[in-house]
């Protein structure tokens, strides 16, 4: 589904990732693990499509196509879903009418006819169930006056409504308390199938708990320096990352 070969990117001049080779195929759940700093929301701001980065070396591709070549609506479309750290507030808009337009955009692309009203209403109602979303929340403006948790929450909400390939969450327990991570992690595995593909970025083994993973990988100044099974995500909570730090250094002294 997804191919990251020898990966290079820089903003304003300044080199973040450094050869980045990471393959990701269908049903697939990936960690992606590392302290702060090493690249790892850049690179779900790449495939995402934020232009603030710089592709100076490498390629992406997507389903046998060249993901540098798509805008990030054509991204989103084709089913990309990137879930925020921080996930933004849209004041005058509610959820409800954010989803419909959203929905309907992609259904438009893909050549299918938009959801009546009862359509997409019982779609709300059966996906707000998958993250414990009332009914009173979803009428509200998006993410306006959210809790940390209300905010993730409605971020897993999005995208159960929008079915999409490939997921990448974004530090998604990043300030959320055991219930909450328990609701929106619940609701990630719930969402997973044999045709869709997800990459969870996290610090912390904890997260992991609730998804778990298929693959671990540790990313370390730019690179991918580490993969592995779960039991990965487990040493790195009982050794931490200096293990990794000084695995590193001393492979490229030799």
């Amino acid at each position: 589904m997804l191919k990251i070969e020898n990966l290079h990117v820089s903003i304003h001049g300044k080199e973040i990732l450094k050869g980045v080779n990471l393959e990701i195929n269908k049903g697939e759940v990936h960690a992606i693990m590392g302290p702060n700093g090493t690249g790892k929301s850049t690179l779900a701001s790449v495939i995402a499509g934020k232009d603030i980065f710089e592709v100076t070396e490498g390629s992406i591709t997507y389903e046998g196509k060249n993901l540098m070549e798509m805008s990030i609506e054509e991204r989103a479309r084709e089913g990309i879903f990137i879930g925020f750290q921080y996930p933004v507030e849209i004041p005058g808009v509610s959820i409800a009418n954010f989803m419909r337009t959203a929905i309907d955009e992609k259904r438009r692309y893909h050549g299918q006819e938009p959801l009546t009203e009862l359509e997409f209403r019982k779609m709300m109602k059966e996906k707000a169930k998958v993250v414990e979303l009332t009914e009173k929340l979803s009428t509200r403006s998006v993410n306006e006056g959210f809790s940390g948790g209300e905010k993730k929450r409605n971020e897993i909400f999005q995208m159960a409504m929008l079915e999409p390939k490939l997921s990448i969450l974004d530090e998604t327990d990043s300030g959320l308390d055991i219930d909450a991570l328990r609701i929106v992690a619940n609701g990630v595995t719930q969402l997973k199938s044999p045709e869709n593909s997800t990459i969870v970025i996290t610090h912390y083994q904890r997260l992991l708990d609730y998804i778990v993973p298929d693959f671990v990988h540790v990313l370390f100044d730019g690179k991918i320096v580490k993969s592995g099974s779960k039991e990965l995500a487990l040493e790195l909570e009982h050794r931490g990352y200096e293990w990794i730090k000084q695995e590193y250094e001393s492979a490229n002294n030799q």
